[in-house]
């Protein structure tokens, strides 16, 4: 993050002020001393006009990029002991994220709007996840998917099955895409001179 904020020519407060975060939480991801929530990652890389593939290091060259499994980075862990990792991703202007969600029971992720255009696809692979859009609730049973706009606030949930079946396992686990159309880097102090 510290090479793409000096690419911008931007000093610690002039990202601060662009991505809504404080200066705080900047040196502390800058130095590894902080485990920033996805909405900040999301803020900043916004504000630097990369995708959160590209400032998470994750490789954008356009050949064949292998992810061995359990190498991406947990970008959020829940108080039962869910996690979403980050397991590949496209670089701007059209970002594609690709992420291997588990959710343990009680979990839940409240996930902020995120800018116009953006769509999210989830596909639930084990158990049940309770998927709330704005204020629109449905239950997603191993096997069941659903696309949705990014733009409300929505939320991942660990839900027991809602159709009747045998329980559900004690993990529920999702995979997840987020396009993001027409990320743009920010300009530069640089491009106004």
């Amino acid at each position: 993050m510290r090479t793409a904020r000096l690419a911008q020519g931007w000093n610690l407060d002039r990202l601060a002020e662009q991505a809504g975060v404080s200066r705080r939480t900047l040196v502390q991801v800058e130095q590894g001393q902080s485990n920033p929530t996805i909405a900040s990652l999301l803020a900043l890389s916004d504000a630097l006009g990369l995708g959160l593939p590209q400032l998470m290091a994750i490789t954008t060259e356009p050949t064949l990029e292998i992810s061995r499994d359990s190498r991406g980075p947990v970008l959020w862990q829940g108080d039962a002991g869910g996690r979403a990792r980050l397991v590949a991703g496209t670089a701007p202007p059209n970002v594609v994220e690709l992420w291997d969600w588990t959710l343990e029971p009680g979990d839940s992720y409240d996930g902020g709007p995120h800018t116009p255009g953006t769509r999210e696809l989830i596909q639930v692979r084990e158990g049940a996840v309770r998927l709330t859009v704005g204020d629109h609730t449905e239950f997603l049973d191993t096997g069941d998917s659903a696309s949705f706009t990014g733009t409300l606030p929505h939320t991942y949930a660990w839900s027991q099955s809602d159709k009747g079946q045998a329980p559900a396992p004690l993990t529920a686990r999702f995979t997840l895409v987020v396009f993001e159309p027409n990320v743009q880097p920010a300009a530069t102090e640089r491009d106004a001179i």
